[in-house]
């Protein structure tokens, strides 16, 4: 895999906005975002955070001590909640999901890991994600993000003619397989996957995860028109009309190519942080390197558009 450092691609200037101060992360995406809280905003602080989010892929805020509605709040400036296609509300707060591993939890594998974009496999996938911290390890359980509109940009055209108008198969299959096999069976979102290891039939809402959907594997923002690359590493299974050995060949170069170094960004948590991201525009992971510690987090998630 050749890595491409292009030249003349890359823009995550920040623009000079009135109402909040963006600070770009990386030269591919990211940005911290000042001057605000999130609890108690003007409309046109949103509207400045909404233009950001789109443009940088991803914002971040420092300080921000929210409370599960005012992060249900912040979140539905931006849309309806989505489905969520792992966990369960809190309790008061339907929508504001617990992403927490314990200290003394040895799994191999921790919730987010592997490149992604989040539920793939719903007829409607999240269009944007806000995830909160609490508590944090002293070092490790970065969160790790990719550029893909950046990444489609930097194929060559013929590439992108080649590509545009494939459909993706998402499906649920892999991820399941690999919390059977690398996690403890816990009463947290992946510890759930892999309790169903040795089940003699799968729920129908697991089976239709499993089963789950097509889309384009170049989709259009709806709201600013910019393209993207849709897949993942974690959740493409195939190609629709290809056989598995003719789409690998397709779906590996461009996992690999979408996440490579120079397209990325990477954020490491402090408690009372909230980082927001859109998922039509970037695939992210999470670290499973803090062994040994607490991590206490919460996420929101907006309902999306039928990818196109």
């Amino acid at each position: 895999m050749r890595v491409l450092h292009p030249s003349g691609c890359f823009d995550n200037h920040a623009k000079a906005y009135e109402h909040i101060q963006a600070l770009p992360l990386a030269a591919a995406m990211g940005a911290e975002i000042r001057g605000v809280q999130l609890g108690r905003l003007t409309d046109a602080q949103f509207a400045e955070i909404r233009h950001a989010l789109f443009r940088h892929k991803m914002i971040f805020f420092r300080g921000q001590k929210l409370t599960h509605a005012e992060h249900e709040a912040f979140s539905l400036g931006f849309g309806p909640f989505a489905e969520d296609a792992y966990t369960k509300g809190v309790p008061g707060h339907a929508n504001v999901h617990p992403l927490i591993k314990e200290a003394d939890d040895r799994s191999k594998m921790v919730f987010g890991e592997g490149w992604h974009t989040d539920s793939p496999f719903l007829p409607q996938p999240p269009a944007i994600t806000a995830l909160r911290s609490i508590q944090v390890p002293p070092f490790g359980g970065d969160t790790h993000w990719a550029n893909s509109a950046l990444a489609l940009a930097t194929l060559s055209d013929t590439y992108r003619r080649m590509i545009t108008g494939l459909r993706v198969h998402f499906s649920m299959r892999d991820v399941l397989t690999a919390a059977q096999n690398n996690v403890e069976a816990r009463d947290n979102p992946i510890g759930k996957l892999a309790s169903t290891k040795g089940a003699p039939q799968y729920s129908e809402d697991l089976q239709r995860k499993i089963a789950g959907n097509f889309h384009p594997m170049v989709r259009t923002h709806p709201v600013t028109g910019e393209k993207s690359l849709y897949l993942d590493g974690a959740y493409a299974i195939g190609i629709e009309g290809m056989e598995e050995y003719e789409a690998a060949p397709l779906l590996d170069f461009l996992a690999d190519h979408l996440v490579q170094a120079a397209f990325t960004c990477r954020l490491r948590w402090e408690p009372d942080m909230l980082a927001i991201w859109d998922n039509r525009l970037c695939v992210h992971q999470a670290y499973n390197d803090y062994t040994g510690y607490r991590r206490e987090l919460y996420r929101t998630t907006v309902v999306g558009e039928t990818p196109a």
